[in-house]
C-alpha cells in the first residue's frame, strides 16, 4: 500500500501543496477571507454575472417554482421545463440545432468521447489542452497522440501517417493556462481534410470573445459543418453552474442514448437552469461588459510591459504570469496577498515542469482603478 503521508509530505517539501480557501462572500472582484477583504484577480467570473442582481432573482424564482433539487437523473424525472428551455436559448444563441445539458465541463468532454469513441479509434489533441479532455481520451478505450501546442502543421502529419479509422481532433478554444486561441481556423482545414470530427471546448470564449460573445469558434467565423462538436461551460463567464454540448440532431441524441456522464447522473438543480436562463439574457444584452473588459486586458498588458513583467502572449481575460519555479510562484502569490490582492499560484502538474506562473483573470466587474492598483502592487512585489 502507498505511503500516503510521505507522499504529501514530499508534496510540501516541493511546494506543490494545494489548500483551499474559505470564503465568506459572494463571488466578485472583492471576497473575504478569514476576516480579511482582498481585491481578487483569480475568478473565471469574467463577465461579473456570479452576483448580478437579476442572475440571483432568477435563481430564487426557480427556487419557489422547482424546490431545490432535480430529484433525478434528465432521462428519469429530472429534466425540468427550465432545462430544456435553456437548451433551446443556448442553442439559438450558438445558432445550432441543439443542445445537451451536462452537469460540468468535465462530465460533457467525458460523455461526448465515451459516446463516439472506442478501441481502435483515434483522438488528436494540443499538448496543453485542459485535463477533462485528455481523461475523456484514455477513458474512451481510442489512442490518444497530442501535438505540439497550437500546431497544425504537426496534426496534419500525424493525421497523414494515421491508419484508417474514425479520427477525433479535439482542442480548447482558449486555452485555460496560457490564455491564449487555438488556430482553429487551421485546425478546421486540417482535419476536414483528413475526415475527422473537430471538437472545440470553449469554456474560457463563450460570453466572452466572439460576435455576441458566442466564442472562439464564432470569431474564426467558422460553422457546425466544420466544428461538429462545440462544448461549453456555464459557470465561468455565464456565472452559474454546468456545461453543455451543442451540435446537431444526431449528435445530441447520441449522447442522449449513449453518453454514460449524462445517463447515469442526477440533472443540476432546476433554479440553476433559471439562472442561468437570466444570465445568458445578460450575455446578450451588454455588449458593454466585453467591451469594458477588452478595455482592462489591453490596459493591464500595456501596464505589464513598461514593467518588464513576463505575461503570455494573450488578449483573454487570463493573464498568465510566469515565474518559473513553483517556490517563485508562491512567493510572489504570498506577496501580493500581503498587499491585500489576491491571485494563486499555479504549479505542476497543472502546468510543465518550469512553468509555474500567476493566473491573473480579469472580469468585467473589475474598475481601471483596480487594475492600477494590481500593477502598482506588482511593480512593487516583483522589484524587491
Amino acid at each position: 500500500m502507498k505511503n500516503l503521508a510521505r507522499q504529501l509530505q514530499d508534496r510540501r517539501e516541493n511546494k506543490l501543496y494545494r489548500t483551499r480557501l474559505v470564503v465568506d462572500t459572494p463571488q466578485g472582484v472583492m471576497v473575504r477571507i478569514a476576516g480579511r477583504d482582498f481585491l481578487s484577480f483569480c475568478s473565471n467570473d469574467y463577465l461579473g454575472l456570479a452576483n448580478h442582481p437579476d442572475v440571483v432573482a432568477a435563481f430564487h424564482r426557480g427556487l419557489d417554482e422547482f424546490g431545490c433539487g432535480s430529484g433525478a437523473a434528465h432521462l428519469i424525472t429530472g429534466h425540468s421545463r427550465a432545462h430544456h428551455a435553456l437548451e433551446e436559448e443556448l442553442a439559438a444563441f450558438l445558432q445550432r440545432p441543439r443542445v445537451l445539458l451536462f452537469s460540468t465541463g468535465y462530465m460533457a468532454n467525458l460523455g461526448v468521447m465515451s459516446a463516439l469513441l472506442g478501441r481502435g479509434d483515434r483522438v488528436f489533441e494540443d499538448y496543453i489542452n485542459h485535463a477533462s479532455l485528455l481523461d475523456g481520451a484514455r477513458l474512451s478505450g481510442a489512442r490518444l497522440l497530442r501535438y505540439h501546442h497550437g500546431d497544425a502543421s504537426e496534426l496534419a502529419r500525424q493525421l497523414a501517417n494515421a491508419p484508417a479509422g474514425e479520427f477525433l481532433v479535439a482542442t480548447d478554444g482558449v486555452f485555460s493556462m496560457d490564455g491564449d486561441m487555438a488556430p482553429l481556423a487551421q485546425l478546421a482545414t486540417v482535419a476536414a481534410r483528413h475526415g475527422a470530427w473537430l471538437m472545440v471546448d470553449d469554456a474560457h470564449g463563450l460570453g466572452v470573445v466572439g460576435p455576441g460573445g458566442r466564442g472562439s469558434v464564432a470569431q474564426a467565423g467558422l460553422d457546425m459543418v466544420q466544428v461538429p462538436i462545440l462544448v461549453g461551460t456555464l459557470g465561468k463567464a455565464f456565472g452559474t453552474f454546468g456545461a453543455f454540448v451543442a451540435g446537431s440532431d444526431d449528435l445530441i441524441e447520441t449522447l442522449i442514448q449513449e453518453a454514460r456522464t449524462y445517463i447515469y447522473t442526477t440533472a443540476p438543480p432546476p433554479a440553476v437552469a433559471s439562472a442561468t436562463r437570466a444570465a445568458l439574457r445578460v450575455v446578450c444584452e451588454e455588449g458593454w461588459r466585453r467591451e469594458h473588459l477588452q478595455r482592462l486586458i489591453k490596459r493591464f498588458r500595456s501596464g505589464a510591459r513598461q514593467l518588464g513583467l513576463p505575461l503570455c502572449a494573450s488578449g483573454t481575460p487570463i493573464q498568465p504570469l510566469l515565474t518559473g519555479t513553483a517556490d517563485a510562484a508562491l512567493s510572489l502569490s504570498q506577496a501580493l496577498r500581503e498587499r491585500d490582492i489576491l491571485i494563486t499560484a499555479i504549479r505542476p502538474p497543472t502546468v510543465a515542469k518550469d512553468a509555474s506562473r500567476l493566473r491573473i483573470t480579469l472580469s468585467a466587474a473589475h474598475s481601471e482603478h483596480q487594475v492600477d492598483r494590481l500593477l502598482g502592487a506588482l511593480e512593487q512585489v516583483v522589484a524587491r
